[in-house]
């Protein structure tokens, strides 16, 4: 996904993949994280493979790599082989616990990532039941961001010096330094609150998620008095307005029955009618399919229409990033697996006769 963004910023992408299986995911996932790239297949187990690699690396600006530390460097493509063909390259390796460290060679998914950050043991509910998300925070916001946020801090140096980095993204390390919240709890009272403990998580009745008569939820996060007191006035419990922020928990939890009553009595269509126009910071959560629906979403822009490379309609998400002088745009959809591998050959000089000797060999495919 971080190669994606810059794709869709207009970077030309070129996905390599192997010979063989090539990316594993889901089709769909390969149709939107996949749009406005080029897909080349190169055997990288051969010497010629590393060389064609190498010569592509000579008139790049940017390699990012996701392989486990030292996979590089025994394909002979570490980041010192990569300098001497390109001094100004930015090299940007995306691993789970970084290049260093003693469990840089540990395999790992987004949730072993947040487990071992202290993360995973904060999403929760009161009671201590952790909870599960099909957004991977780790991925995301420890990979994707930081490796943006690093390759283009990295490349702006590198055009005006001339010299290029290695940017060193460890997922772990991105999604330990963005828990804001149960780092300061833990500096402040020397521990995190428990799951469901945190004023994020449900500790305050007035944040927090509350189903609806037809089992919908609203989702309130009325922090400040004067919305909490708006939110209370809207409910006809005007009893709960000083009770924002309750002093003991016995009140926390006769606050919290009070607006789960409230809002249980009526549908979630009743209650998106009556906080229309509401300024209060309480909001419908709405499914996927509907927030693709919603006005707001469409004035925005965010939603596209890509033809895919079999011919299919598919909506996606648009470029999230607004800039003036910028307009978005699906340039090519997700490659088919080599399918640009003999224009990006041709590109590099090789001629019909060698790229085809190449295919043979099955170097390229």
């Amino acid at each position: 996904m971080c190669t994606l963004h810059l794709a869709d910023l207009g970077a030309d992408v070129i996905k390599i993949e192997d010979t063989g299986v090539g990316d594993y995911v889901s089709v769909p996932v390969r149709e939107m994280l996949n749009r406005n790239k080029r897909g080349i297949r190169l055997d990288l187990k051969q010497a010629e493979g590393v060389e064609i690699l190498l010569q592509m690396c000579e008139r790049a600006d940017v390699l990012v790599e996701g392989f486990r530390p030292g996979v590089m460097a025994r394909l002979g493509l570490g980041y010192d082989v990569i300098q001497s063909r390109n001094p100004r390259l930015v090299y940007c390796s995306i691993s789970g616990y970084g290049q260093t460290g003693p469990l840089s060679q540990k395999a790992g998914h987004d949730l072993n990532y947040c487990g071992f950050a202290g993360v995973a043991e904060q999403v929760g509910i009161s009671g201590g039941q952790l909870a599960l998300s099909n957004l991977p925070m780790g991925d995301l916001l420890g990979g994707t961001m930081l490796a943006v946020m690093g390759i283009l801090a990295a490349l702006f140096d590198a055009q005006r010096t001339g010299q290029g980095r290695h940017v060193d993204v460890a997922i772990a390390d991105g999604v330990l330094a963005h828990a804001v919240l149960p780092l300061a709890g833990l500096h402040s009272e020397g521990r995190t609150p428990p799951p469901g403990g945190d004023k994020l998580t449900g500790a305050l009745p007035c944040y927090g998620l509350y189903p609806t008569q037809d089992g919908r939820y609203l989702a309130v996060g009325a922090f400040e008095p004067k919305f909490w007191a708006r939110f209370c006035t809207i409910l006809a419990r005007p009893e709960l307005t000083e009770h924002h922020i309750p002093k003991t928990q016995s009140l926390s939890d006769w606050v919290r029955k009070g607006v789960g009553e409230a809002v249980r009595a009526h549908p979630l269509a009743y209650w998106v009618q009556l906080l229309e126009g509401a300024d209060c910071c309480v909001t419908p959560v709405l499914r996927l399919d509907e927030a693709r629906d919603l006005p707001h979403f469409k004035a925005r822009d965010m939603w596209v229409q890509v033809q895919t490379a079999q011919g299919e309609q598919m909506t996606q998400t648009a470029m999230p990033v607004k800039m003036t002088g910028f307009n978005f745009e699906v340039r090519c959809p997700a490659p088919s697996q080599g399918q640009h591998t003999r224009e990006v050959l041709g590109e590099l000089g090789l001629d019909f006769a060698v790229i085809e000797a190449l295919f043979q060999r099955k170097v390229a495919s």
